[in-house]
Formats: structure tokens, sequence, C-alpha cells
């Protein structure tokens, strides 16, 4: 097929370099990556996704998968082959019952929540309104609600997939399981999910968001008291200690640009009233200097860091690790080490777990084992080119830092740029990289989906 019979197949566009639309088409979240794609195919329907592997198949041309195109490595981009743009399939439809949501392939979480939380569900997702739906699905999904209902990867009941010879399967408990637990943490490997099956919980109307933002030199301090509270909290609180600088921006008070603080942002799954009392020991720890607490909807919940990472704006590097544990030692560590990050806007966080995340079983997904207490995220955010060495540096030189207090795994989420011999299978642990392998040998034998965080066929 030429390219020119690709464009009339497509109910989508296919775009060229030249295009008018090509180069707003192929920008994605991390500002890093600019990348050049021969085509890009803007599909609308599972058909037009199926013409486009195969072409891409008959070609030779890598694929690369764009939903919302916020994973940092930048995979939903690649040079000089096809770009499959899944993000005019964003439609979303839940069943009578209020329990099921049918979510399109090129869905963002923003897309969920306005159509599934008016009727008071919701199913968990990031933290940001526009991160796509497969991305974070797909390697986990790490949100506000794990403490009740687990992961995305957790809530995925069953996917309709495009597979690398160009056909459609439908994978559920029932029907090609092994290929529906592969899909439960271990990425884009093994097809395009053109539609996703998530199952839905209610939301209360307004949830207590907690975020009181104490001064960074506080925070041996504060994060002793922070994890001592997590540790006895109910499963209903999902939260995060997070480091980071306030902008100088006029939606903060002026005094406090510039200063470096940890806040510990927590949601309570649950009425708000309740949450206000159950969160209150975590704005008593001392004096914030700020603090963003407040009752909202879910959905406005789920939009409030949007502005902090605007599309394609700033450069970024994140990587992650999970800790076996949260001692004064690893936390006299950790901030030592942060209060070094070259850029104000860099975020650096530590991520409690527990309740319905823990409750799932090590081989029940391809996420694996769930015993971690803590993951830290590196958060590297910057503007300027020249300082992108000090700023991956940094990352880098903590991320190895901490390994001695990790559990030798991380979040595929957050891979830094995927760089690494043995990344993808010390993420997973032997045993489930292995059977990973299988599943990929199975439904993509050659490897055409390896735009990702790539798993190789056994």
């Amino acid at each position: 097929m030429t390219d020119e019979a690709l464009r009339n197949e497509l109910r989508g566009e296919l775009l060229a370099p030249g295009s008018a639309a090509y180069d707003a088409a192929r920008v994605v979240w991390n500002g890093m990556i600019d990348r050049r794609p021969a085509l890009i195919a803007r599909c609308r329907n599972a058909a037009d996704v199926i013409a486009s592997v195969n072409h891409a198949r008959t070609h030779g041309l890598a694929i690369a998968v764009r939903s919302g195109g916020h994973n940092v490595a930048g995979y939903a981009v690649c040079d000089g082959g096809l770009m499959i743009d899944m993000s005019p399939m964003n439609a979303v439809r839940i069943t009578s019952g209020l329990d099921r949501a049918y979510v399109e392939g090129g869905a963002t979480w923003g897309d969920v929540d306005a159509a599934t939380t008016p009727f008071g569900r919701a199913t968990p997702g990031g933290l940001i309104s526009t991160t796509g739906v497969a991305g974070l699905t797909l390697s986990g999904g790490i949100g506000w609600l794990r403490g009740t209902h687990g992961l995305s990867c957790d809530n995925l009941i069953a996917a309709d997939v495009v597979t690398a010879g160009g056909d459609v399967i439908h994978a559920s408990e029932t029907e090609n399981a092994d290929l529906l637990w592969a899909l439960k943490g271990g990425g884009g490997n093994f097809g395009i999910v053109v539609n996703f099956e998530f199952c839905l919980h209610p939301i209360a109307e307004e949830l207590m968001f907690c975020a009181p933002a104490y001064p960074e030199e506080c925070a041996n301090d504060i994060l002793a008291k922070w994890r001592d509270y997590m540790a006895s909290a109910p499963e209903e609180v999902s939260g995060l200690a997070e480091f980071s600088t306030i902008p100088s921006d006029p939606a903060y008070p002026e005094y406090t640009w510039g200063m470096r603080v940890l806040a510990l942002a927590t949601v309570y799954d649950g009425l708000a009233e309740e949450g206000e009392h159950v969160t209150q020991p975590l704005r008593s720890f001392g004096e914030p200097l700020l603090d963003f607490s407040g009752r909202m909807p879910y959905r406005a919940l789920q939009s409030i860091y949007d502005g902090l990472f605007p599309t394609g704006r700033d450069r970024c590097y994140w990587k992650s690790t999970y800790l076996s544990g949260l001692d004064n030692g690893v936390i006299a560590d950790i901030t030592k080490r942060v209060a070094k990050r070259p850029s104000e806007m860099t975020f650096a966080s530590i991520w409690k777990f527990g309740g319905a995340v823990q409750r799932v079983a090590a081989d029940a997904t391809a996420f694996g084992d769930r015993s971690m207490p803590f993951m830290l995220s590196l958060d590297a955010i910057w503007s300027d080119p020249t300082d992108d060495d000090a700023n991956i540096e940094w990352v880098r030189d903590v991320w190895g830092d901490m390994q001695p207090y990790s559990t030798g795994r991380l979040y595929l989420n957050f891979p830094g740029f995927g760089e690494g011999e043995n990344l993808v299978s010390d993420a997973f642990g032997a045993e489930t990289y292995a059977r990973l392998q299988k599943v990929k040998r199975d439904y993509d034998p050659d490897n055409l989906f390896h735009m990702n965080q790539n798993i190789l066929p056994l």
C-alpha cells in the first residue's frame, strides 16, 4: 500500500512533513523530545489503526503510538517511522448499571472523568487530567484512589487489541486471558488497545484534598511524622510527600515565591466532612508555610496539577525506585540529596502504598509484586537546554544513591529514557519478565511494537 492508498483508506487524517497540522501533531508532553515521523496517522476508529499497522509492517516502518503523549521518554513519537495518533478516538461510554466504562484508546483521564463523575462514578486514574488512559493503565496507573480501588490496571476488565498481524482480538478473563494479564502492567508491548473496559466505583460528590506545605528545612521532622501517620491511616487515605519550589506566580502569596517546601498532598476517598477530620493531623505537624487544603469534586481534583505540567513547554527527565522502608536514615539521605536539585521547577515525591494496591497477588497482574511500602520519584523539570546535563546527572546520581534502600524494582511510567540493559527486566523481576516474554512471543514475535519499555520475545 502506498502512502496515498493509506490516506484514502483512513477515516482520519494522514499527515506528512510539510502538512499544516504536522508540527503540532508531533509535539508530545516532554519538551526535550523533538522527533519527526515520516507519517502521522490520526486514527478515528479501529479500522484506521489496523490499516496503519498493516502499512507500517509492510513498509518496515517503526511504529510509535500516541494517546495522551505524556510518557516522559517520548515513546509516543518516532523519527522516520509511523506515528499512530489515537487522540481522535476519545469516546467514553458507561453502562446503564453505572458499573462499567468503555473507553477508546486515545482518551485522556479528563475525558473519562467528564463522562463518569456526573453519575457519581469513577475509576482510578492518574494525577493529571491530560494524561492518556492507555499509557498510564498499561504500565500500572498510580493515582488518588489507589488505597480503596487499587491501580488503574487493577480495574481493567477487558480490552480490544489490534495485533501486529493487523487483527482485532478481545482480551478478558475468558478470552485471551494471558494477554489481559500482560496488559495489566506490561506496557504497550503486545498490540494497540483500541478499547478499554473498566470497573466503575461510587465517588462522593466532594472529596477532601489535604495539602499543607511546610518549609523544606523542616523536612526530616515532617517526613517522620507523615510516615507514622500513613502507617495507621485508613485505606481511604492516599497521598504523597512532595518536594517542590513555590513559583513566582500571582496565584501564590508573593512572600512565598522561590521558597522550597514539602507538601503532604493527600486525598480521602469518602465524604469530605469525614476526610477533613481524618486528615487534620497532617495539617498540625508544625506551622505550614501555605495550606492548599479544601473540599472539591473529584473531577476538579484531577486537574489541579495540570497547570504545573503544560504540554511541550518544559524539559523533563524522571526516574523512580520502590523503597523497602522509610526509616529516619533513609529520610535524611533523601532530604540531603533533594536539597541539591539544580532546578527550582523540579518535583521529588515519596508515594505511600497500602490498602487495595497491596491486596492484589503478585502473580495476578504483570505489574507484579505489591509489597513495596513506598516509591521515590525524581521528576526533574527545567527550561534551558544548556541545563540538560546537570539535571539528568542529578536524577541519575540520586537514583543510584537510593538503590541500597530500594527493592530493586521501579515504576515503568517513570523510567528515565529507558536506558540500561536490564531496566525492564529489573522492573518486573525475573519470573514475571519471563512470563511476559512468552506472551510477547505469542502476540508480537517480531517485536513490531518496540517503542515502549520493551520486552523481548522469548
